[in-house]
């Protein structure tokens, strides 16, 4: 054959790393036996496992100008029950009025193709939304606060009190037949009406969500504006309040500061982390907010770090690459950008 280009051999040698990064070839099977989220790892300190909610098919369409058709958002939503993810936030049973994108709750619950292992929870905002998703074959739901008065009346038109009352009646009867609730905290990092949110503000609401029954808090950076600082500020005092092995983290990527803030998170314990397919999102109420962080980036950290996820980061980019196909947009993932322009993915 003679003798091989350096500049060929160092493009096999990269392409043969991306390889090994994006995990191809390996059955998207989550470990028999994965561990906790939470447990540490003797060498580095960081979790050896990091759950990842993938809430994409929700709060990455549900943003979209355009309706997608309901057996798109079932397709993705099956594609991506094939990685691995333990956990698909399917859609959100709040009012067509509000949110027109999700106006097909019920149709996307029937139609979705359901994966042992794998958690498919819904939005509800209230007690009648919670009442239609349980009807419509939901087995865990979410509710979803706020740490500013104005975001909380821009997005779910009550206070931050008002809210609180009505989580109360959804977790009570959610309590009464076993359903799980995760609960939601929105502008723990900023606001887009109020600015600063103060660290104390943020523990409130989330002590408030946990002590109803909330069995997992997820702080949101709605707009994306936080900053390792920031993140470390905010979860210091939330951690007074809340277990640690309760907090999940959920960061929009406006500034292009949410891989940075999630790595401080799991520096400091956190071991769920929020994601969305090929950075997909925003927020109808929030004015400016981009896209969640993108799975497929995320992922792909926490590869280099070692931490085990039990998903397959070249499926969920395949499951990327179909829903920016039909939305006839591009991946905000810069994993997928840059897998694609290097023919790493055909």
């Amino acid at each position: 054959m003679g003798t091989v280009p350096s500049a060929l051999k160092h493009c096999l040698s990269y392409q043969h790393l991306l390889k090994e990064q994006l995990w191809i070839g390996e059955p998207a099977a989550p470990p028999p036996a994965a561990p906790h989220a939470g447990q540490e790892s003797q060498a580095s300190g960081l979790p050896e496992y990091i759950k990842i909610v993938e809430v994409g098919p929700r709060d990455g369409l549900q943003n979209e100008k355009v309706i997608v058709p309901t057996d798109i958002k079932i397709e993705l939503i099956n594609r991506l029950s094939k990685t691995g993810l333990p956990a698909i936030e399917v859609t959100s049973f709040v009012s067509s009025k509000w949110v027109p994108q999700m106006a097909d709750h019920k149709e996307v619950m029937r139609g979705i193709e359901r994966h042992p292992g794998v958690q498919y929870p819904v939005l509800t905002p209230n007690f009648q939304g919670f009442h239609s998703a349980i009807a419509a074959g939901a087995t865990e739901v979410s509710v979803f606060g706020a740490a500013s008065e104005s975001f909380s009346k821009m997005n779910i038109n009550c206070s931050i009190e008002e809210s609180i009352e009505k989580f109360e009646e959804v977790a009570k009867s959610a309590r009464n037949m076993n359903i799980p609730v995760r609960g939601y905290v929105s502008c723990a990092l900023g606001c887009p009406y109020e600015g600063n949110i103060v660290p104390a503000k943020v523990a409130e609401v989330s002590k408030r969500l946990y002590s109803m029954g909330c069995y997992e808090i997820s702080l949101g950076d709605t707009i994306g504006v936080g900053t390792p600082g920031s993140m470390k500020r905010m979860l210091e005092a939330v951690m007074k309040e809340i277990p640690l092995s309760a907090l999940a983290v959920h960061c929009h990527d406006t500034y292009g500061q949410a891989l940075a803030n999630i790595l401080t998170a799991i520096q400091m314990g956190v071991a769920v982390v929020d994601s969305s397919v090929a950075g997909l999102g925003g927020c109808p109420y929030a004015k400016g907010a981009t896209g969640n962080v993108a799975t497929e980036d995320v992922i792909y950290m926490l590869n280099g770090l070692g931490i085990d996820t039990g998903v397959n980061l070249y499926r969920v980019m395949e499951a990327g690459n179909f829903i920016c196909t039909a939305l006839n947009k591009k991946t905000n993932s810069k994993v997928a950008q840059a897998s694609f322009n290097t023919g790493t993915i055909n």
